[in-house]
């Protein structure tokens, strides 16, 4: 099986550095696994790698698309695997790196996803408890998580069997969650204390950079808040700030809770859906992955 290195870790937690490092000294090439470094425009609150860094190890999946577009985890999986095997026939090593981990458990895992499809006629004159009862007939299974007043993933749930002849949840059954690669996840992780204190210096020194201008650069393109791109952490919380509700501190203190949060969730992702070897010293980290590679 094809080897994948994958790095992952909560934000601020030093994973940038540590594939740069893993990629000039394995021979190998970064595949960014974070949901805002690939738009374009938006680089200071994504933490995207700058230009040294950019300069240091080969980069793949970052800067992709337009900063109105839309993007899906099945795009990131597509676009991934065929990273992953681009970067194989060059005989190099892929390195995953990131801290979205339903788009790196995609990418490694047999997932299969289906598009997102429009409301049709079939569909269009039935209420809410019509398409749940149909379902119920159809697909009972996947009722155990669709709510009778989500229409849209009623609809789908429809589509899906209309299409396939078979229910979401039995798709879901069929795939045997292996991965599909010889994976090796290692883990960032800090000291709670220490974490914070690296999110807080982070932010403020976003703020540095220019993050609020590059805010008010991206509104003066036509971008907007309740575009895709900026719903993540660094860019939603300042909404406020530009209609002239909040202050610039009171974005900023939002910032940095809403990154404490999420450096939260991040963990429990990872430790419930990855087999992660996690590792406080990025010393011995390296000494893992040599071990692996040989």
């Amino acid at each position: 099986m094809q080897k994948v290195l994958v790095i992952i870790g909560p934000t601020a937690v030093g994973k940038t550095a540590f594939g740069i490092e893993c990629a000039r000294s394995f021979h190998g090439e970064i595949i960014s696994g974070d949901s805002i470094q690939i738009y374009r425009g938006l680089d200071i609150g994504s933490a995207k790698p700058n230009e040294e860094e950019l300069a240091m190890a080969k980069h793949h999946l970052i800067d992709i698309i337009g900063p109105k577009e839309n993007y899906s985890v099945r795009q990131f999986q597509q676009y991934a695997r065929e990273c992953i095997e681009q970067i194989r026939s060059e005989g190099k090593l892929p390195i995953i790196v990131g801290g979205t981990g339903l788009y790196i458990k995609a990418a490694l895992y047999d997932y299969v996803f289906y598009e997102e499809e429009e409301e049709d006629e079939l569909f269009e004159d039935l209420s809410n408890q019509e398409l749940y009862d149909c379902l119920k007939e159809k697909d009972p299974a996947a009722l155990e998580k669709i709510h009778i007043n989500n229409r849209k993933r009623l609809v789908r749930a429809l589509n899906i069997y209309n299409k396939h002849q078979t229910g979401i949840s039995q798709i879901k059954a069929q795939q045997q969650h292996r991965s599909l690669y010889d994976c090796l996840i290692v883990g960032l992780s800090a000291t709670r204390e220490e974490l914070y204190q690296r999110i807080d210096q982070r932010v403020d020194q976003m703020i540095r950079n220019g993050l609020v201008e590059e805010i008010a650069s991206l509104l003066k393109q036509g971008v907007t808040f309740d575009d895709q791109s900026m719903q993540g952490i660094g860019y939603k919380e300042w909404k406020e700030y530009f209609e002239g509700k909040k202050s610039k501190e009171e974005c900023i203190d939002q910032i940095k809770r809403n990154s404490w949060h999420f450096a939260k969730r991040q963990y429990t992702f990872f430790k419930n859906q990855l087999d992660v070897k996690w590792f406080f010293d990025v010393k011995e980290a390296k000494q893992e992955v040599e071990k692996w590679l040989n």
